[in-house]
């Protein structure tokens, strides 16, 4: 087997791209990582199996492949200890995996258990635009509708769930999320639904932007008023306004309120799509954690 991999979904991994292609990348689209070897008949079998299921896929994950003869750091902290090895990273963290090659049908059905399937097929620009709701409230009862017709399709509850956190429902959206089943729990959009819930749980009582610049002018180590003042640009949509907030927090007290810094840049990286903002404050964040 070539050390040769890239393709529009799948790509070999080093150590020197293992944190912006896998870490990085996993906030935003669920990372398989194929831990093998050349020599490796099990590999030879599994590899280009994988490879088949991340096309077919179409970018609803990808595969990072790791050559442990080549990559020997990468497999230690793994700690690899017999190939093939499979590996699942979300969200920046490995979130399971499983020794040795499995069948196709057993592949899918792991990734299924993850909420990842294939991707539909692309509709051309004019049926995007066409499609497109003009309206978020709109977007919430043409949802609303198709979900009660189908009450079964818990699918169409997480798209709703996620259509009215756009309009600010988060009472009813927290709702739904509760009541998804496990494999949809941990789907990439119902964690990111959860992440921005979170934000806008903090402002229910919280002081008008306004007022927490007032007390940021007035005090620029009040880091209760900075957390506030973040959560709301989040909830506003105006992520890279959110991050420098939470940066500044990680600046002068990394230790507050038992690491609420981190933890807020950690939750904003799972509601932010932008992979290049995200993987440049992240970036940022490593450095001072690691200064």
């Amino acid at each position: 087997m070539p050390q040769a991999h890239a393709t529009t979904h799948a790509f070999d991994a080093t150590a020197d791209n293992f944190e912006a292609d896998v870490l990085d990348r996993s906030l935003q689209v669920p990372v398989l990582i194929d831990f093998w070897a050349e020599w490796c008949g099990p590999c030879k079998t599994v590899g280009p199996i994988l490879e088949k299921l991340a096309a077919e896929y179409n970018g609803t994950f990808v595969l990072a492949k790791i050559d442990v003869d080549r990559e020997q750091q990468l497999a230690g902290a793994f700690q690899i200890r017999s190939i093939p090895t499979i590996i699942l990273v979300k969200g920046g963290q490995p979130v399971d995996g499983f020794p040795g090659a499995m069948p196709e049908g057993q592949l899918r059905e792991f990734l299924a258990g993850h909420g990842i399937v294939p991707a539909a097929a692309p509709a051309d620009d004019a049926t995007v635009a066409e499609a497109a709701p003009a309206d978020p409230h709109a977007e919430v009862e043409r949802l609303r509708a198709e979900s009660a017709a189908a009450p079964d399709n818990d699918a169409l509850r997480l798209d709703l769930a996620v259509a009215l956190l756009a309009t600010g429902a988060t009472d009813e959206a927290g709702r739904l999320l509760d009541a998804l089943p496990a494999n949809l729990a941990t789907d990439d959009r119902a964690l990111r639904a959860r992440a921005a819930l979170g934000f806008a749980a903090l402002l229910r009582d919280a002081p008008p932007a306004a007022s927490l610049e007032s007390a940021l002018a007035a005090d620029p180590s009040d880091l209760r008023a900075r957390h506030l003042l973040g959560a709301r640009h989040m909830v506003e949509g105006r992520h890279e306004a959110a991050l420098e907030q939470f940066m500044e927090m990680l600046r002068r007290d990394r230790g507050f309120d038992d690491g609420l810094p981190r933890k807020a840049l950690i939750e904003a990286f799972r509601v932010i799509e932008d992979g290049g903002l995200v993987s440049r404050y992240r970036r940022q964040m490593s450095s001072l954690l690691l200064s």
